[in-house]
């Protein structure tokens, strides 16, 4: 009887070794992101917004908080002080401020607006049938308006003489109905909020002249995905998970806008969907679907270029240094190339 015992206790012993250990399930990590845009809620931010409301940062593990901006380059400054992890912001204002600001640099990390929007926009009873007819007018613009701070860029390709034109301040709102009204000859903004914003005072479009810079051949580059130094280096996986899905949301109002544009109006309802579809196809053309994003991909840039891109900021800026391309820019976290490719 002694002995049966012992071999019930070993057979006990050895169940308990042999059975499966049932381990809790640890819960997937959740990275709260703070995430800013570069303006109001309008068609050229929908992928952003898709990428939201269709939960595709939920499936990287994120938890984003997004807000409105209220300019590439105050998005910067934002991102800067600690306020957002991450935010959409103009790639010159980036390399002005890291420059300035040694030790708190900000890294682009997404390419948005291969070509930047930036235009001087006049009506045609102005007289002004080239850039050159600039000299001797009056320009309205925000101070911190990126086309406007970045005019020496295109007067030099132009060869208009910056000291000749008068710049007029004033609010964002006040741009348009400032040229309408006729107390100003031209205004300096994005061409797809400025053509589209006249278009809403009731002007014929027949009667606005825009000089793009990019038609001009000014190289820059405009808008992209940011981030913090240490966001990037304590949550390595976290900006890769925004880029998938926001990379994801891109392509897909690229293949359908309509869908971009249904998303927008859903986040903002008193926006006009209808104008917010035009602006959104207007960014698409003319912006974000470039031959070169066509070459190498949604997202990336182009080495030599973005080397032309610094160049010309830190002499429109009298910057005391010229960054490199590493400086500003990373590729690490992109998808792969032939998820980028459209």
């Amino acid at each position: 009887m002694a002995t049966a015992g012992v071999f019930l206790v070993v057979g006990l012993v050895a169940g308990i070794f042999l059975s499966p250990v049932v381990m809790p399930t640890q819960a997937p990590r959740i990275v709260s992101v703070k995430f800013v845009l570069d303006w109001a809620v309008q068609g050229p931010q929908a992928p952003f917004i898709v990428a939201l409301e269709k939960g595709y940062f939920v499936e990287e593990g994120l938890a984003v908080i997004m807000d409105r901006g209220y300019g590439s380059a105050d998005t910067i400054t934002k991102v800067a002080s600690g306020a957002y992890q991450m935010g959409y912001g103009s790639i010159d204002a980036l390399i002005e401020f890291n420059v300035k600001n040694p030790g708190q640099e900000l890294v682009a990390v997404y390419m948005v607006l291969n070509n930047p929007p930036y235009s001087v926009i006049t009506l045609k009873d102005k007289g002004i049938t080239n850039p050159k007819a600039l000299e001797g007018k009056k320009i309205g613009a925000p101070e911190g308006d990126a086309p406007r701070r970045l005019f020496p860029v295109f007067a030099k390709a132009t060869g208009i003489d910056a000291s000749k034109v008068q710049w007029v301040s004033m609010s964002p709102a006040l741009r348009e109905p400032s040229l309408v009204q006729g107390e100003v000859d031209a205004i300096t903004g994005f061409y797809y909020t400025g053509y589209l914003n006249l278009v809403a005072l009731k002007v014929d479009p027949d009667r606005i002249t825009a000089f793009k810079y990019t038609d001009f051949g000014v190289e820059l580059y405009g808008n992209a995905i940011v981030a913090r130094k240490d966001f990037i280096q304590s949550n390595p996986e976290a900006v890769a998970g925004f880029i998938r899905a926001f990379n994801k949301a891109l392509k897909e109002v690229i293949a359908n806008p309509d869908v971009g544009a249904d998303f927008v109006k859903r986040k903002d309802p008193t926006v006009d969907r209808n104008v917010e579809l035009e602006r959104l196809k207007l960014a698409l053309k003319d912006n974000i679907v470039t031959e070169e994003v066509r070459r190498n991909g949604l997202g990336a840039v182009d080495r030599a270029r973005l080397e032309r891109t610094i160049k010309s900021v830190v002499e429109a800026f009298n910057l005391p240094r010229t960054p490199s391309p590493d400086e500003v820019f990373t590729d690490r976290f992109l998808p792969p190339k032939e998820q980028r490719t459209i």
